[in-house]
C-alpha cells in the first residue's frame, strides 16, 4: 500500500512538473514573439537607436580616433588671428590654396574640405590660385552643396494639386570642379539626433559620397586590387576602364559606382571578398588591413552607423589660423617635420581645442553635452572616414540574428521566470541582464556589432519577471482556495486564512476569547451503526451533521469538533458579548426543530441532547509534533459537555447554564435548579432551553412559573408540597422529565432523614 501511495505521488508530481514546464514553455514563446514584432516595428527600432545606442556609447566612453585624421578647425579664433572677417564664406580662397599647398608639401595624403565652392569667390584670381593648388596636389576632395528646388505636382488634367521640395547636389565651380579629386555630397539623415550617414545614395543610382571618395582616395593603389576580390562567381567580370574625357573627379565616382556594384550583385560577395584575401599569403599586414577595410565599406549598407570616438574635439583638431601660420613659415606644426605626412585631413568648421566657441554647422549626437556643445560636421565626416580606416564602422547584425536573439532570450527567461518563484526568479533576472548586457557592451566594445539591448532588458525582462509572478501569485491563490475549501469543512476561516498563507507556527492564531460552547450527542448511535451498512450510515451522518452545522453557521458558529455522533461548536468574540450567547441559544433550538423535522420525513432517528455555557476560553491549535487539532480548550467546554450529559438525567434535550442565559429577553428557560456536575467543584445553575420568545406558547410559560414553585418548596424542604405542584403538572404533561426527576428525588427525601448540612444542590455522579 505504502509503495502504491509513493507511486502515485511520483507520477502527481512528475504530472505537475510536465504543467509548470509547459507553461513556461508558453511564456517563453509568448515572450519571444512580443521581442520579434517589438524589434522589427519602428517603434523598436528606434528605442534601440535613442536609448540603447545612447546607453552603449554611455558605458563605453571616450576612445583614441586613429592618429592619421586631423581636423584643421575654421573657428572664431582663427578668424581673429588672421584679421579676416567672421564669415568664413566671406576669406580670400587663396587662403586656401595655401593651405593645400603646405598639406600637400606636407606629405598629406588626403585633403578634404567640407566647405561648398558652388559660387565664385569674391577674386576670380583666388579661385584660379585655388583650384591650381588642388590641381597639383591631386588628393583634394569638397563637399558639394544641396539646393532645394521645389517642384509642382499636378494631376492628369494638368491641375495643380500639391508641391514637392527635393534637394540636389550642386557641383563647385567649374575650375575647381577640374581640378579636385573627387566632390560629392554628404548626406546625414534628418532627425532630432545624428547616428548614421549615408555612404551610397541608392537614390542617385548609387552616388558614394564624401566619406567613400577620401577613403578610397587614401586607398590608393588597393583600390584596383579590391575589383579583384569583388570578382563575381557568374556574370561579367567588374570593368573599372574609365570612359574616355572624364575629368579625375568624374573617374573617381565612376569606379567607385562600379565597385560597389560589385559589391551588391551577389549576396555573399563579402564572405567572397574576405576568404580570397584570406587565401593570399604576400600581404603585408598593414595593406591587408587597408583591403578588409575597403572589402567592409563597399559592401556595408548604404546607411551606416557611425562609431563615435567621444565628445566635439576629440579626434585631433588644429585652428586654421596655427596652421596657416605654419605655412607661411614653411615648418611644420609644433616643429614636427611628418607632421601631415600619410595624414586623412579634414577642413572645416569647427571648434578647436581651447576656442571655447561652438561650430556653426554641429550636429547634436550621442555625445552632445548638456551645455550645448555638439559635434561639427566635419568631424562627423572624419569620424566616418575614421571608421573606415579602422573598419569599425558601427554594423547591425543581420536582422534574422537579431530576432533569433531577442527570440532566444525571451524564450529563455520567459521560461526560467514562469517557473521559478521569487525572490529566486529575481535574483537569477538580475544575473541574466547583467550577463546579457555584459555581452552586448563587449560586441559593441570589441567589435563595433550593436546588438539590441532596450527590448530585451527594458522591454521582454520586466515583462517577464512581472507576468511570472503574476502567474505564480495566480497559482499560489488558486491553491490557497483550493486548501481553504477544503480546510473550510473542517476548520474556521481564519485558521485556513492562516495554513493557506503558512503565516507564523501552527500555534500562533491560539487566543484567550470570551465566546459560547454548545455540546451536543446523538442517543442510539451505537445500535445505528452495528445495525446499518457502513456507505449508508455515512449518507445518514452526513444528513444528520447537514442539520446542526447549518444552524450553528447561521448564527455565526463555528464547528470546531466531531466525534462519532458528538459535535462541538462556538460562537467566540473578544469581548462579553451577549450577540454570541443568543446565536448559541437560537442554534441550539433551530437544531431541535430541524431534527424534528427530519424525524417526521423518515430522514433520521437519532435524538440529540444539547448543551451550553458561556465564558472564556482557549481556542486554537493544539497538538505536537506533526499532530494537531483546532478547538476549544477550558472549562467552559467542559462543563457544556457536562450539561449535555444532564439531559440524560433530566429527561430533557437542551439545556443551559443559567448564565448563558441570562439577560436575553428572546429566549424563554425554566430554571431546573443548581447541579455539582461530575469531576466539577462549584455547583451551576441549569436552565432548560423551551424555544424562541415568540414561538413559545401561554401553557408552557405556565408550566415554568409552576416548576419555579417546585423549586422553592424543594430547596425549604417541604418535599409533600413539591410533590403536590409535580402531581399537577405530569397531569398537564404526563412526558415532563425535570418533574418525573424531581418527584422521584421529593419522595426519596421524604423517606431519607436529611441533617441540617443538607443543600438544594444535587450532586450528579454519572456523566
Amino acid at each position: 500500500m505504502s509503495s502504491t501511495r509513493v507511486t502515485v505521488g511520483r507520477l502527481r508530481a512528475a504530472a505537475s512538473d510536465a504543467l509548470r514546464r509547459t507553461r513556461g514553455l508558453a511564456a517563453g514563446l509568448a515572450l519571444a514573439a512580443i521581442g520579434a514584432v517589438l524589434l522589427a516595428s519602428d517603434f523598436g527600432a528606434d528605442l534601440e537607436e535613442d536609448l540603447g545606442l545612447q546607453w552603449l556609447f554611455d558605458l563605453r566612453g571616450p576612445v583614441r580616433p586613429p592618429d592619421e585624421v586631423v581636423i584643421v578647425a575654421i573657428d572664431p579664433q582663427s578668424s581673429r588671428a588672421l584679421g579676416l572677417p567672421e564669415k568664413p564664406r566671406d576669406w580670400p580662397r587663396d587662403l586656401h590654396a595655401q593651405l593645400v599647398r603646405h598639406l600637400a608639401a606636407a606629405g598629406a595624403r588626403v585633403i578634404s574640405f567640407d566647405l561648398t565652392f558652388d559660387a565664385p569667390g569674391a577674386s576670380a584670381a583666388a579661385d584660379e590660385a585655388l583650384a591650381a593648388a588642388m590641381a597639383r596636389a591631386g588628393n583634394v576632395l569638397v563637399t558639394d552643396a544641396l539646393r532645394k528646388e521645389t517642384t509642382a505636382i499636378r494631376d492628369a488634367g494638368g491641375a495643380l494639386i500639391g508641391s514637392a521640395t527635393i534637394e540636389r547636389p550642386a557641383p563647385p565651380i567649374e575650375s575647381i570642379e577640374r581640378a579636385v579629386a573627387a566632390h560629392a555630397p554628404f548626406l546625414l539623415p534628418k532627425g532630432p539626433r545624428v547616428d548614421a550617414y549615408w555612404t551610397f545614395k541608392s537614390s542617385a543610382g548609387d552616388a558614394p559620397t564624401v566619406p567613400v571618395l577620401a577613403f578610397s582616395l587614401y586607398a590608393g593603389p588597393a583600390l584596383d586590387e579590391l575589383a579583384d576580390l569583388l570578382q563575381p562567381t557568374k556574370g561579367p567580370p567588374i570593368a573599372l576602364d574609365t570612359q574616355p574625357g572624364l575629368s579625375p573627379a568624374e573617374r573617381l565616382v565612376h569606379r567607385a559606382r562600379g565597385l560597389r556594384d560589385a559589391a551588391i550583385a551577389e549576396p555573399d560577395a563579402a564572405r567572397r571578398a574576405m576568404e580570397r584575401l584570406a587565401s593570399r599569403t604576400d600581404l603585408q599586414p598593414a595593406h591587408r588591413a587597408m583591403l578588409e577595410a575597403l572589402v567592409r565599406l563597399y559592401t556595408a549598407p548604404e546607411m551606416s552607423h557611425l562609431n563615435f570616438y567621444g565628445p566635439a574635439g576629440t579626434i585631433r583638431t588644429l585652428p586654421y589660423g596655427d596652421v596657416l601660420q605654419a605655412a607661411r613659415a614653411a615648418s611644420a606644426v609644433a616643429g614636427a617635420p611628418d607632421a601631415w605626412r600619410g595624414k586623412a585631413v579634414f577642413i572645416g568648421f569647427a571648434a578647436s581645442e581651447g576656442s571655447g566657441g561652438t561650430a556653426r554647422d554641429d550636429y547634436r549626437t550621442v555625445y552632445s553635452e548638456p551645455s550645448g556643445r555638439d559635434i561639427a560636421g566635419v568631424e562627423i565626416q572624419a569620424t566616418a572616414f575614421a571608421n573606415a580606416l579602422e573598419g569599425r564602422a558601427l554594423m547591425r547584425p543581420p536582422v534574422a540574428a537579431q530576432l533569433a536573439a531577442v527570440m532566444a532570450w525571451g524564450l529563455l527567461i520567459g521560461f526560467l521566470c514562469r517557473r521559478l518563484r521569487p525572490p529566486t526568479s529575481v535574483i537569477v533576472a538580475v544575473a541574466l541582464c547583467a550577463c546579457f548586457g555584459w555581452a552586448v557592451y563587449r560586441r559593441f566594445d570589441a567589435a563595433a556589432e550593436w546588438w539590441p539591448s532596450v527590448v530585451p532588458l527594458a522591454v521582454q525582462m520586466p515583462i517577464a519577471l512581472f507576468g511570472g509572478v503574476f502567474a505564480i501569485y495566480r497559482e499560489t491563490r488558486r491553491e490557497r482556495e483550493a486548501v481553504k475549501r477544503a480546510f473550510g469543512q473542517f476548520l474556521p476561516g481564519s485558521v485556513v486564512e492562516q495554513l493557506a498563507r503558512n503565516v507564523g507556527a501552527v500555534t500562533a492564531s491560539n487566543r484567550v476569547v470570551y465566546g459560547a460552547c454548545l455540546a451536543s450527542d446523538a442517543e442510539k448511535y451505537t445500535t445505528l451503526a452495528e445495525q446499518t451498512e457502513p456507505g449508508r450510515l455515512g449518507e445518514l451522518m452526513n444528513a444528520y451533521y447537514a442539520d446542526l452545522f447549518v444552524p450553528v453557521e447561521r448564527t455565526g458558529g463555528v464547528v470546531i469538533d466531531v466525534v462519532g455522533d458528538a459535535m462541538v461548536a462556538i460562537w467566540a468574540g473578544s469581548t462579553a458579548q451577549a450577540e454570541l450567547r443568543l446565536g448559541a441559544c437560537e442554534s441550539a433550538i433551530e437544531i431541535l426543530a430541524a431534527l424534528d423535522r427530519a424525524v417526521a420525513e423518515g430522514r433520521s432517528t437519532l435524538p440529540t441532547r444539547i448543551g451550553l455555557h458561556a465564558g472564556e476560553m482557549l481556542i486554537g491549535s493544539i497538538g505536537a509534533s506533526r499532530h494537531f487539532e483546532y478547538r476549544a480548550v477550558g472549562d467552559i467546554v467542559n462543563t457544556a459537555s457536562r450539561i449535555q450529559a444532564l439531559n440524560k438525567t433530566l429527561g430533557t434535550r437542551a439545556l443551559a447554564t443559567e448564565a448563558t442565559v441570562a439577560g436575553l429577553d428572546g429566549i424563554v428557560a425554566r430554571p431546573l435548579g443548581h447541579f455539582l456536575l461530575p469531576g466539577k467543584l462549584t455547583a451551576v445553575a441549569v436552565v432548560e432551553l423551551l424555544g424562541l420568545r415568540e414561538a413559545v406558547d401561554a401553557a408552557t410559560r405556565e408550566r415554568a412559573a409552576a416548576f419555579a414553585e417546585v423549586l422553592e418548596c424543594h430547596a425549604q424542604r417541604r418535599w409533600q408540597e413539591a410533590i403536590e405542584h409535580l402531581d399537577a403538572l405530569l397531569a398537564a404533561r404526563p412526558d415532563d422529565g425535570p418533574a418525573h426527576f424531581y418527584r422521584r428525588r421529593c419522595e426519596h427525601l421524604l423517606r431519607v432523614a436529611s441533617d441540617d448540612a443538607w443543600t438544594p444542590t444535587i450532586r450528579v455522579d454519572v456523566k
